[in-house]
């Protein structure tokens, strides 16, 4: 299928006038080359969900995801539930895309629009959670609410170190609350009390780039980290060698990949999907091997 129109679909709170002018030389470049261009703008929850859905039935040849982690998430809902599901490109914007920088995407206006011109399209694997989809990760308790929590000043002003600044103070806050969980998947089975689990399609996560360090968005298989109910000396360890991708040789650290794994829990947990709220546990989580097309 050659790429002839292209949708853009924007979330204008995300990196704000350097984004604007990034897609406004992209689009000049795509026009001036005889391609048919279309911008939209989101404005609240479920938009850029409800635009993509359109845009594939419109006849669209690809759709350019423009925003973080959310605004993808909600463009990959939104292809995912369409019955012709058309190519996705992202251009990367927001104070943390964990996506766009795992699969190395241009950041220049010129270098993405020589990736739409070679057309270069891949099917990698989407992850599943009940009835939502996750790109690169689904994770429960601990520091699911940190991205929610930080503020929109912070974010701006600090960047992906907000996250960490807000994380430091959730772990000291909190006081290190585990939750008992019941984890059945054909690897591994037990309950457990834990401080955090995650369920990862990439292995670049709240801007940690080794938390999940052999996922791979093309082996047909998602990666769960637990981290166990642990002291802080051994929860500070943990932490330090999440930099190296190291934390998952230690002992209160599980590791493994799964085509599915199911969690269920007696406490209250909220599953963050992609860095939004994404309901709370019992969960079924599981791959679609190869269920989108991206251009990389």
């Amino acid at each position: 299928m050659e790429i002839k129109s292209v949708k853009f679909i924007i979330n204008p709170s995300s990196g704000r006038q350097m984004m604007e002018r990034k897609i406004d030389a992209l689009c000049k470049m795509l026009l001036d080359d005889g391609y048919i261009v279309a911008k939209y703008f989101t404005k609240k929850k479920n938009d850029a969900m409800n635009e993509a859905q359109l845009s594939c039935k419109a006849g669209f040849d690809l759709i350019v995801a423009c925003g973080g982690d959310g605004t993808v998430n909600e463009v990959v809902k939104g292809i995912m539930n369409s019955s012709r599901k058309i190519p996705l490109a992202i251009l990367a914007s927001g104070t943390v895309n964990d996506f766009a920088k795992y699969l190395n995407l241009p950041k220049t206006a010129s270098e993405f629009f020589k990736m739409i011109k070679r057309q270069k399209i891949i099917n990698i694997d989407i992850g599943k959670v009940n009835d939502d989809y996750f790109v690169n990760v689904a994770a429960g308790d601990l520091l699911t609410n940190v991205g929610y929590q930080v503020p929109t000043d912070m974010k701006a002003l600090l960047g992906r170190m907000a996250y960490y600044f807000e994380g430091i103070k959730e772990l000291t806050q909190q006081n290190l609350d585990h939750i008992n969980v019941k984890i059945n998947s054909e690897e591994y089975s037990n309950q457990e009390d834990i401080l955090l689990f995650i369920i990862s399609n990439s292995s670049s996560i709240g801007g940690f780039k080794k938390l999940a360090p052999e996922a791979d968005v093309l082996d047909g298989l998602l990666d769960v980290v637990i981290i166990k109910k642990s002291a802080i000396t051994d929860l500070a360890n943990i932490f330090i060698n999440i930099l190296t991708g190291d934390h998952i040789n230690h002992p209160n650290v599980i590791y493994y990949k799964t085509k599915e794994v199911f969690i269920e829990s007696k406490n209250d947990v909220d599953i963050d999907v992609d860095g939004e709220y994404g309901g709370k546990l019992p969960a079924k989580f599981q791959v679609i091997p190869k269920g989108l097309k991206i251009l990389i």
